[in-house]
């Protein structure tokens, strides 16, 4: 079998380099460059493929000015064979719809499409640190016409020549089997990247990189750069929200420095102050005609998705900013929710009374468990006939996986993990119209440092919002909505993805957005497996507090706990009463999860660990030492002011 390994990288800059241009947008040009870190997986994956296949060629791709030869080189240095590098002017600007686009185009044009006759597998970084939107692998694999698998820590392949995956999904994981070709996008859970070896490196210095502009790969510029993308950043400010200095803890052993804690909490400490993230400048508005980007889509679009035979919270949640956006669009704006799946038809009258106004049911036998191709297409068919001017979807696993697949069927732009929806217009003063309705969808970006928000002009307006972010809405018993049915056209070809495994543990997953005291472990905890970590949220329990567990990113990589219960970017967003941070260094990643805690309780060892900075009380020490006396104290009583729960 003649399989050729196909590695899309991206190199992007350092977050603590970036500056911001005098236009309000980020300036990339003086900082310096990585290979992205979850690429640097994607391309140990395919080595490591080639222990299985010998004879396999490796190739590896990317997309970018000529600077980015130097990650190409990395690559090949590593032991990949060919290197190429899609390179245009004309690309600056490009939104992940264009660049999805564009790679998938010149993958294509070296031959390698969904009608190749020889088998190949692509694979990418589970998303890049300078955007962190997920979307790329997703619209590739569309574009293309293959299968994908997102979130995969593992990958292997089985005698017949099938791709077998374990993708991590909320509460635990999947092994999915694939046939090639198809598009896997890896997690920085797997093997870890091998260094470049010195012969690599010598030959990586000979070796001729090939260099495309779009003419050579046959692509226009009508749906690329700047001007030919589906959205556009429109600003980005500075995230200002601050804690007033934390207070730390004094004394000459553990046991007086968990007192002086406690003693400290009990004063009441610190309050959150939020800033202003800018200046509200009240600037003249232009007397510009109006122009409505909608061309006749009204409606606004939710997916509930299912899980452990319930609607996850994240459906709900988005439930808050739909009922706010139709408010804001007035004129009857109608919120409907899609639900897909295996008689799902008991869970319409629950999303009514959680605000939706109509219930599409979608009921298949073969649909009681989530497949990006069939309910990709289902969705896409959907939007076809009822025209919805926005559709949202909740940023897990699956929906940051769905939702830029169907961008791609729909030609509409999709913006990742959002934090704020409101409706807004856009002055173009070029054209010299006002574009109004628009949707305005806010998104942290660059390691949680700044705040972009994007439009966009190609209905419907999509967005995936951070799980945590939104409060699920109030029930009204007895609302009335309408529920109707959708009969999709489906294939075989649908399907051709097979769920071999599903393991998802319900455990107390789905309280971590409730609990009023978050006990999270970070790198500095793994020594014992989080065992203090957990043993301090069952003495909690024990206590009648609702407290659970958690973990930073670093933990989650090192396998030690799972992706569900990961705190930060690019895992839950969590607004407890009190969270108390073990063995955290306090990476703006992680701080992006849990910001907004109404107190936070730091201990670390080190007197200079960032989380210092975002922490209301601190205590320095082994957490060996401090955790076992502060497990202590709450066996005698002390629950961190939370009014104890008695059965």
């Amino acid at each position: 079998m003649g399989l050729t390994i196909i590695s899309l990288i991206k190199q992007v800059p350092l977050p603590s380099e970036m500056r911001m241009g005098d236009d309000g947008l980020m300036d990339r040009t003086k900082a310096k460059s990585i290979i992205n870190i979850d690429c640097s997986f994607g391309l140990e994956a395919g080595l490591q493929l080639r222990k299985q296949y010998p004879e396999a060629k490796l190739i590896v791709c990317s997309m970018g000015p000529g600077s980015f030869e130097a990650s190409l080189r990395t690559a090949i240095s590593m032991g990949y064979d060919e290197a190429y590098l899609l390179s245009d002017r004309k690309l600056g600007g490009s939104d992940t719809y264009a660049t999805g686009l564009a790679i998938a185009t010149m993958l294509k044009h070296l031959g390698f499409s969904k009608d190749s006759k020889e088998p190949f597998i692509i694979l990418a970084g589970r998303q890049t640190s300078d955007g962190d939107t997920a979307h790329v692998p997703s619209q590739v694999a569309e574009r293309i016409g293959i299968p994908q698998a997102t979130f995969v820590e593992r990958v292997t392949a089985d005698t017949a020549g099938n791709v077998i995956a374990k993708r991590i999904i909320e509460g635990g994981y999947q092994m999915l089997k694939l046939p090639m070709p198809c598009v896997i996008s890896l997690t920085p859970t797997g093997i870890p990247p091998r260094k470049p070896s010195l012969s690599g490196a010598v030959r990586a210095r000979a070796l001729k990189i090939t260099t495309f502009g779009i003419a050579d790969i046959g692509l226009g510029t009508e749906k690329i750069g700047l001007n030919g993308s589906p959205t556009i950043v429109s600003k980005v400010v500075n995230i200002v929200s601050e804690r007033p200095p934390i207070v730390m803890s004094q004394g000459h052993n553990e046991a007086s420095l968990v007192d002086s804690m406690i003693a400290n909490f009990k004063k009441g400490g610190n309050v959150l102050v939020k800033k202003e993230l800018e200046d509200k400048k009240v600037l003249d508005r232009p007397d510009f005609p109006d122009k409505d980007p909608r061309d006749g889509a009204r409606g606004i679009f939710t997916w509930a998705e299912v899980t452990n035979g319930k609607i996850s919270r994240p459906s709900l949640e988005l439930l808050t900013p739909a009922r706010n956006l139709a408010t804001q669009l007035g004129h009857d704006t109608k919120v409907v929710s899609v639900i897909i799946g295996k008689n799902v038809r008991p869970f319409a009258q629950t999303l009514i009374e959680h605000g939706s106004d109509e219930v599409i049911l979608v009921e298949n036998d073969q649909l009681e468990e989530y497949l990006v191709l069939p309910f990709s297409s289902i969705f896409a068919q959907i939007i076809r006939e009822r025209k919805p001017e926005i559709a949202l979807f909740a940023a897990t696993t699956s929906g940051r996986e769905l939702a830029p697949r169907i961008g791609m069927k729909t030609d509409s732009g999709v913006t990742a993990d959002c934090t704020g929806l409101e409706i807004g217009e856009y002055i173009d003063k070029k054209e010299q119209v006002i574009y109004t309705p628009i949707l305005e969808s806010r998104r942290p970006t660059y390691g949680e440092s700044k705040l972009a928000t994007i439009l966009g002009f190609v209905c419907p307006q999509i967005s995936t919002a951070r799980a945590g972010t939104f409060e699920v809405p109030k029930v009204i018993t007895g609302r009335k909505g309408i529920i109707s049915s959708f009969d999709p056209f489906l294939t075989d070809k649908d399907f051709i993805v097979e769920i071999l495994k599903t393991e998802r543990g319900e455990g107390g997953l789905a309280n971590l957005f409730e609990a009023d005291i978050i006990v999270s472990g970070g790198r500095g905890t793994t020594n014992d497996g989080l065992g203090l970590v957990k043993a301090l949220a069952d003495a909690l329990i024990v206590q009648g507090v609702n407290a659970e567990w958690t973990s930073s990113r670093p933990v989650v990589d090192e396998g030690v706990a799972e992706y569900a219960r990961q705190v930060g970017q690019t895992g839950k967003t969590l607004r407890p009463k009190v969270y108390i941070a073990i063995g955290i260094s306090g990476a703006i990643q992680h701080i992006a999860g849990m910001k907004e805690s109404e107190k936070i309780i730091a201990i670390d060892h080190n007197p200079k660990a960032p989380i210092f900075h975002h922490a209301d009380f601190g205590i320095v020490g082994e957490y060996q030492d401090i955790l076992p006396e502060l497990i202590e104290r709450v066996k005698a009583g002390f629950t961190f002011g939370i009014e104890p729960k008695r059965k």
